[in-house]
């Protein structure tokens, strides 16, 4: 009885133990198989319509660009998708890359316009407090036409069509009928007037007379120097702003929208979603995709190279400050000028435009009008009477008008143009190779790998054994993965006006590449611990909670300071800030000290002989 139940049940055990194992096999073959991950990639990515993906490998898959033996993940309509898809991802990559090129120069443009407009803004009200201070009654009419002289200079330094040296002039042409009415001849002020004839005898006649001196040259040659470097700094990065913004529309060739395909998505087709390119195979790609781009390396690095020496041009050795500060000196010893040359002035004023007074001409200049704050120390010895100072009595009374320009601000205060120029000048250090860097950055963003196992053109490899090829449009023709089929580059209007603009710079500055760097590229910070609170350079600054103090450099005639702490940048230079005259010399107060101390030595040799 049990012999015959057994095989029974050992057949109905046996069939269904067969049924099981078919039914595993199956669903193994068919995870194998499965496209759940392509589909789930293609999804994310966003690459076109989820049901573009097959479910399970085909076999009879029309490709064109993902052609390999055996099932595939992909059909034509999904490679029409990833190649719209690797333009998109690609362009986008080239523009994340060139935002940071473009921030960096469009903040910098700011900043650097922002410091002119303070710059202008301080040395406007330097030139006013002058006016006010010591020539009151030249003060009120000259004004108006120092904001005009400040509004041009902002003006050209933002790029305009101004010529500065001819601002320059015609800024003390404008003032010169004030002066000889005010200060050289007071009392005929009534006969000069704003559009009278007489005023516009004497404006003509301004350059031919000179009574300035060389004041009015000296400062026009400095600023035209010092202002220009800045002016074509500001237009130097509208012009790269400008290049950059190409590179982002770079059109990008069919054979390279092939090769990126090829690179980025082909191996989804066998189900391998996660094998990175070979950093080889990325490279010639890249390289080839970006071959009119990498044209642009050789003038690029000669418009980085000239922006530094613009930079070192306007920033080294505080040209452009001391440029600004010294408006205020020209002016006071061109004021000073015609007051001691008058009656010369007159004289041949006279002869021109028949200016005469009607009264007799004396052969010593009149009495500058200065104000200063000095004090008067009582003499032990009897006064006498006033004699008429000489010229050099005369400049050191206006030895307090050249107080120091404030050019370096505190150690808290890390706005001024000598920070601001080393911050870009080490910044701009990385984008030096900005285009010839790019394929690299792109295959750095496709996390292209050197590793045993890649993806190439051939499938999975160990390593990459194909040629590497360099950067340009001359080498492509021995890349293996791009055929660069044209030599048309969209780009080339834009490499053409780079060059172009490197060499108006080169012809309009053609000493600026004798100018030595001002300084070792650095943070610029003293280490903690530091004793020195001062360089030769820069200037000293106070310590203490003191006034802060000044030195001059009166043998070559350019004063070294800093910055008062709290400036910021004006953004109306026609309201210049206000600026506090201190009146009274170093050498005055030095004297005054002297004779107090000769007086206490007479009275107590007195006192001994007594």
């Amino acid at each position: 009885m049990s012999r015959g139940i057994c095989p029974r049940v050992n057949s109905v055990g046996c069939f269904w133990i067969l049924s099981l194992l078919t039914f595993v096999v199956k669903v193994i073959d068919v995870g194998a198989y499965s496209c759940h991950e392509v589909r789930t990639v293609f999804q994310l990515h966003q690459i076109g319509p989820l049901n573009r993906v097959p479910e399970t490998p085909v076999t009879d898959a029309d490709l064109l660009l993902c052609k390999h033996q055996g099932p595939s993940c992909c059909t034509r309509k999904m490679e029409e998708s990833y190649q719209f898809a690797v333009k998109r991802q690609t362009l986008h990559n080239i523009q994340s890359q060139s935002y940071k090129l473009k921030h960096f120069i469009s903040t910098h443009e700011v900043a650097f316009q922002d410091m002119f407009q303070y710059l202008l803004s301080f040395s406007q009200g330097h030139l006013s407090s002058l006016l006010e201070a010591s020539y009151p009654s030249l003060s009120h009419q000259v004004l108006p036409h120092v904001n005009q002289l400040f509004s041009s200079l902002s003006h050209y330094l933002r790029g305009g069509n101004v010529s500065v040296e001819g601002e320059v002039h015609h800024f003390f042409n404008n003032i010169f009928p004030l002066v000889y009415a005010r200060l050289i001849n007071p009392g005929i002020e009534g006969r000069i007037m704003m559009g009278s004839e007489m005023g516009d005898c004497l404006r003509m006649i301004r350059q031919d007379v000179k009574p300035f001196g060389t004041q009015t040259d000296v400062m026009a040659q400095e600023l035209a120097e010092a202002l220009g470097a800045g002016r074509q700094l500001g237009l130097a990065l509208e012009e790269g702003l400008e290049v950059v913004n190409v590179t982002e529309h770079a059109r990008l060739s069919k054979e390279c929208i092939k090769a990126l395909v090829k690179m980025l998505y082909c191996s989804h087709c066998s189900g391998l979603t996660l094998i990175k390119p070979c950093s080889g195979y990325c490279l010639n790609v890249m390289r080839g995709c970006l071959a009119c781009v990498s044209e642009l390396d050789q003038p690029w690095r000669r418009y980085t190279s000239l922006l530094e020496q613009l930079t070192h041009a306007m920033a080294g050795h505080h040209s452009l400050e001391l440029a600004m500060l010294r408006v205020r000196e020209h002016v006071s010893e061109a004021l000073l000028y015609a007051q001691l040359h008058g009656p010369l002035i007159t004289a041949t004023v006279d002869k021109v435009c028949g200016l005469s007074t009607g009264e007799p001409t004396h052969m010593h200049p009149t009495s500058p009008e200065i104000k200063t704050s000095t004090m008067t120390l009582s003499s032990p010895f009897p006064s006498t009477a006033p004699s008429q100072p000489s010229p050099k009595e005369w400049l050191g009374q206006l030895a307090h008008l050249r107080n120091s320009f404030p050019l370096k601000p505190s150690k808290n205060n890390k706005h001024s143009l000598r920070t601001l120029s080393r911050d870009f000048l080490m910044n701009l250090q990385g984008f030096k190779s900005f285009f010839a860097g790019l394929p690299e950055d792109l295959c750095h963003e496709e996390n292209a790998v050197d590793e045993s196992t890649c993806w190439s053109s051939d499938g999975v490899v160990e390593s990459y054994t194909a040629r590497v090829v360099g950067n340009g449009l001359h080498v492509q023709r021995h890349n293996p993965e791009v055929k660069v089929r044209s030599v048309e580059c969209t780009i080339a209007e834009a490499k053409e006006r780079l060059e172009d603009f490197n060499m108006d710079t080169e012809e309009m500055f053609p000493k600026l590449g004798e100018i030595e760097a001002w300084e070792e590229l650095g943070s610029g910070e003293r280490e903690e611990g530091s004793t020195t609170d001062c360089d030769d350079e820069d200037g000293c600054q106070a310590s203490g909670g003191g006034e802060e103090k000044y030195t001059h450099d009166s043998s070559a005639g350019r004063p070294l300071g800093k910055h008062p702490e709290g400036h910021s940048p004006q953004e109306n230079p026609s309201k210049p800030p206000s600026v506090k005259v201190i009146g009274g010399s170093p050498n005055a107060s030095w004297t005054q000290c002297c004779s107090l101390a000769l007086l206490f030595a007479g009275l107590c040799l007195q006192w001994i002989l007594y």
